[in-house]
């Protein structure tokens, strides 16, 4: 049948034969077992070992399936995790683009803001942490919905609420918004959920693409825009930028 790639079926055959073994199994056993040359069968678990799905005993070398399996369901990433990848780079960004940042994740139809940082001018500001905002009303959560389809899809279907007379409220516009998001890899949200706030924020990945997260500045919109209420292009390659740092730091070295 064409089209069928040959690597992910070896992964494939690798994970149902650690899942089937009574314990761990040597690199050897399970060339054999596959009849498969060891150097590929060895290149198939650092990989799978990589990204979790397999882990290895380092006082025997023999394999077992990884915990990640058991979060398939999810991002794999929670919210303290993402947190503590993100507290540099968030310090540097609010340091640079000199506006507050946000760090963020879905979490039941909204985002929850895993990590904020207030803005250096030592004016006085209210933390954030912790709090739900709307998705498709903010910068941070067009990101995400923008290459999450099914979450898209449960937004839509509870309806979107108008915060503002710029907030997206029709699944056309949402449509075109998200389209537009993952054509130049970030979002901007211009008064769509605070009168005279705008939002800049970019995707935060892990392993082979996955977007976890986004990061993102807020403030004013005469700050981050400019009079045709575009984004300013030194603020969107800030957060472009502190979002591919943390993504390189999320998926780790390469294998």
């Amino acid at each position: 049948m064409p089209g069928l790639i040959q690597s992910i079926e070896r992964s494939s055959a690798v994970l149902r034969l650690l899942a089937d073994g009574p314990g761990r199994l040597r690199v050897k056993q399970i060339a054999d077992a596959l009849d498969l040359p060891k150097s590929t069968a060895q290149s198939i678990l650092r990989t799978l070992t990589h990204i979790g799905f397999a882990e290895q005993d380092p006082r025997t070398a023999r394999y077992r399936l990884g915990r990640a399996l058991l979060d398939l369901s999810s991002t794999g990433l929670d919210a303290n995790e993402l947190r503590a990848h993100t507290l540099n780079w968030a310090d540097a960004l609010a340091s640079r683009s000199g506006e507050e940042v946000y760090v963020g994740a879905l979490r039941d139809g909204g985002v929850l803001v895993v990590h904020h940082v207030f803005r250096p001018d030592d004016s006085a500001q209210s933390m954030n942490t912790g709090r739900v905002v709307p998705a498709h009303a903010t910068a941070l959560g067009q990101v995400l919905l923008a290459y999450r389809v099914a979450a898209a899809e449960d937004v839509l279907a509870a309806g979107l609420m108008a915060y503002t007379r710029g907030t997206v409220t029709t699944r056309q516009a949402l449509t075109r918004t998200l389209a537009v998001t993952r054509a130049q890899g970030w979002a901007l949200s211009v008064e769509e959920w605070q009168a005279g706030r705008a939002g800049i924020a970019a995707p935060v990945r892990t392993f082979g693409g996955l977007v976890v997260g986004a990061i993102g500045i807020s403030g004013p919109v005469e700050r981050l825009c400019d009079t045709r209420r575009q984004a300013r292009p030194a603020l969107v390659e800030h957060v472009v930028a502190a979002g591919r740092a943390i993504s390189r730091d999320l998926s780790g070295p390469q294998p």
